[in-house]
């Protein structure tokens, strides 16, 4: 069978067949004509009890112990349980917190958050762990920055290009080799000079505004 077929049949997008191919969770054959992925039944039923699994929330490190026999499904279960009952906590005092605070009437602007904020802190330093939607937020910042940057680069890679493929028409005509070097230096340097601007407010964000956003 083709990974489209596949996908068809199991319910599995083929970006994360590929996936579980590349953490060892799946070993097609290759077709020796075409070098294609041969997938077979056994493929499809490996990847219906890692869909299992990961419906359920398992870690993919743990599938891998329990495909190699290094655990049963049963160990597994035991050890995935744990987790899960440890989540149950969590959600249960965040249900708990929210529950007394929705009989607050008062706007977000007045609400005194001390009180609820020191409780979340006991509960925290006794293991609790509640969502943490501030790292998300930090997330989305990589976007706007990532995305600018990748654009100029491109601009600037397709300016020397272009200054290139231009010489290359009719060289003779063309400026001299030396001066259409030092041309291309300019959208050069501002490619080096974009990426390091990424990577120093990529740094920002991952360590500077993660860590101020912890001690929140």
């Amino acid at each position: 069978m083709k990974i489209n077929e596949v996908e068809a049949l199991v319910g599995i997008t083929k970006k994360n067949i590929r996936f579980y191919e590349e953490k060892g969770l799946l070993s097609p054959r290759r077709n020796s004509e075409n070098g294609y992925r041969d997938y077979g039944q056994a493929e499809v039923d490996t990847l219906k009890r890692i869909k299992l699994m990961r419906k359920l929330g398992v870690p993919i490190e743990d599938i891998r112990r329990m495909q190699e026999g290094g655990q049963t499904v049963g160990d597994g279960m035991r050890r995935h349980l744990v987790t899960l009952e440890r989540e149950r906590k969590n959600i249960d005092e965040a249900v708990r917190l929210c529950t007394l605070l929705q009989e607050r009437q008062e706007p977000l602007g007045q609400l005194d958050a001390d009180q609820a904020l020191e409780e979340m802190e006991q509960l925290e330093h006794a293991g609790t762990t509640f969502q943490n939607k501030q790292r998300q937020d930090i997330r989305v910042r990589y976007v706007a920055p990532v995305a600018i940057s990748s654009a100029l680069v491109a601009v600037m890679a397709a300016v020397i290009a272009l200054m290139f493929w231009a010489f290359s028409l009719d060289a003779q005509d063309a400026p001299p080799l030396a001066l259409l070097l030092v041309m291309a230096a300019a959208p050069f340097l501002i490619i080096v000079g974009v990426l390091l601007a990424l990577f120093q407010r990529i740094k920002e964000i991952g360590k500077g505004e993660a860590d101020d956003a912890r001690q929140y």
